[in-house]
């Protein structure tokens, strides 16, 4: 995934371009200035290296060269990983310093300025001969790409550790606002992110304390829905909503209880039939990005069970165990000259996608009905899949609360809006 990132220069003025492409300027520039016949031992950004000098560094931290001193280019590029707690020392550079953070949360400062938390996908450009360090948060391992260019003309003063009182200090700004978010909502909170830092606590308070409490707290305070299932069906609505950083948010906390990565995987395969693969194949990327950086092997087993022969008989048994006897009075009405949308949704939106193993027909039906109400705009079909879920066991209460929780995902119009579909085709009772 490409991710653009503001990098500011010594005159604080900000440029956004994508880091895959602001590296591979500096790549490209690197080769083209040195273009030799030598060749070189590749490593790759993932490799810990060595343990890193203790005179320089508080705490676990390793560094991998990428290109170093031997090398042919005036530049110097590194991997530094930095354990939990683990930071530099003050130093500076004379001709500056870029990171870029590939993995976990961490701080970085300068003199006489407040700490700022970083996290994947930052970039921090560090002008030249100031004073300041980095390294990983309180909680969470950090991993950056440091480049020092000019290499030279380049000198590194190492100055002092970074105290544990400077260090702990940024922890003040961080908790602060969870004075006032509930105890229950952090307790819910952090059983699905432990030890996860956000950087809207110390930007957006008021915001994340009002959301925080209504999210983690009111709403799951409200009706009961097992975690698993609440946190997969989430995960359906930000597919739904393309909120595709929120549904990053929402794998991790999918893997953090243990839902499996087929769950996951077989979620995200069953909306391509109702939201198409143009709005699913940036989802299909991202959540191959987590699972390898959780160091789940690719691809999952395969979960089919129909074959090019058996996937429209499959597909309309299925359907029949949906909706009954309307798919043979849908058949029936069909138009001759739409009579093949019918046949494509027996044979592969039924056929093809909800025969699969994985998940029972129940967890596929609300996945599929949080999809439609994320969408928008789709009140016939909400309607159809209101009645499947009913057929299926998936009762009205089951769906009050399905709609609750995804409240604080989707808003109040396109919860309002399934609500109104509910009411007419499951009623409440006298």
């Amino acid at each position: 995934m490409i991710q653009s990132q503001e990098i500011s220069n010594t005159n604080s003025m900000k440029i956004t371009i994508p880091i895959s492409a602001f590296i591979y300027l500096i790549f490209s520039s690197l080769l083209a200035s040195q273009i030799k016949t030598k060749s070189y031992t590749m490593t790759t950004f993932s490799d810990k290296g060595n343990p890193a000098p203790k005179e320089y560094f508080t705490g676990t931290v390793w560094v991998q060269p990428n290109i170093g001193k031997d090398d042919d280019y005036n530049t110097i590029i590194g991997t530094v990983s930095f354990e939990p707690k683990a930071r530099t020392n003050w130093h500076t550079h004379t001709t500056g310093q870029i990171l870029f953070v590939i993995e976990g949360i961490g701080y970085y400062q300068e003199k006489g300025k407040p700490i700022q938390l970083i996290q994947k996908g930052d970039v921090i450009k560090i002008p030249k001969d100031v004073v300041h360090w980095h390294g990983a948060s309180h909680n969470s391992a950090m991993r950056h790409i440091a480049i020092v260019p000019q290499l030279d003309k380049d000198v590194t003063e190492w100055l002092k550790p970074v105290s544990n009182e400077d260090y702990d200090s940024f922890k003040a700004p961080v908790y602060n606002v969870e004075n006032n978010i509930s105890p229950n909502a952090i307790m819910n909170h952090e059983a699905l992110w432990p030890n996860y830092i956000s950087k809207a606590k110390e930007t957006d308070p008021d915001l994340i304390e009002v959301f925080d409490n209504f999210a983690f707290d009111e709403v799951l305070a409200h009706n009961t829905m097992d975690p698993k299932t609440r946190v997969m069906m989430i995960l359906a609505s930000t597919i739904g909503s393309q909120a595709l950083t929120e549904y990053k948010m929402y794998v991790n906390a999918a893997l953090n209880i243990e839902v499996s990565p087929i769950q996951i995987k077989e979620i995200l395969y069953q909306s391509v039939p109702y939201l198409g693969i143009s709005k699913v194949i940036d989802f299909i990327h991202v959540t191959n990005e987590i699972f390898t950086e959780h160091h789940i092997q690719l691809p999952l087993e395969s979960q089919s069970v129909t074959t090019p022969k058996s996937r429209s008989e499959k597909g309309l048994a299925q359907q029949k165990e949906i909706f009954g006897d309307r798919i043979d009075d849908m058949y029936k009405n069909s138009p001759k000259d739409l009579l093949h949308l019918q046949q494509f949704l027996s044979a592969n939106c039924f056929g093809d996608y909800v025969t699969r193993n994985g998940l029972d027909v129940k967890t596929r039906e609300m996945a599929t009905l949080s999809f439609l109400i994320a969408l928008g705009g789709t009140e016939s079909q909400i309607k159809g899949h209101i009645q499947g879920n009913s057929n299926v066991g998936n009762d009205r209460q089951t769906l009050i609360n399905l709609m609750t929780h995804l409240l604080p995902y989707i808003g109040y119009p396109r919860t309002l809006n399934a609500i109104n579909c509910l009411n007419e085709i499951l009623p409440p009772s006298k």
